[in-house]
């Protein structure tokens, strides 16, 4: 493939990510993932693979709904790997309470091309919304 085709291919499956995280889809959110795959958010325990993932992102969906919405700031592939930096506005109700959160975050994928198909290797994302 050419790197405009493997670009938009990329582009996909972060979208592909956000869509199935925003619908509380656990099975499709962790299909984006290699089975090595690795997500570190902020001010949590580290999850790394299938098993540790599901139990994160069944904890997150049965506690919160939250939305994401990503911008994607950079995409830079070299051979079978890829970074993508992106930035986000996240929405999210808890669950138990109704209150509302809106916060900003700035994240980096590194993704890993498996098989011929693109996966996310590892997540790591931050808050940068600005406090007080």
């Amino acid at each position: 493939m050419n790197e405009a085709t493997e670009r938009a291919t990329i582009e996909k499956l972060i979208y592909a990510y956000s869509d199935a995280f925003n619908a509380a889809d656990i099975s499709k959110t962790i299909a984006v993932y290699a089975d090595n795959g690795v997500l570190m958010p902020q001010g949590a325990p580290t999850a790394i693979g299938p098993e540790q993932l599901k139990a994160t992102f069944g904890f997150l969906f049965s506690h919160f709904r939250i939305r994401i919405d990503y911008v994607i700031d950079e995409i830079v592939i070299h051979g079978e790997y890829a970074y993508v930096r992106t930035h986000s506005k996240v929405n999210t109700v808890v669950i138990a309470t109704g209150e509302t959160i809106s916060i900003d975050n700035k994240e980096l994928f590194v993704i890993h091309k498996v098989n011929g198909q693109w996966k996310i290797s590892h997540y790591i994302f931050n808050n940068t919304t600005k406090r007080g």
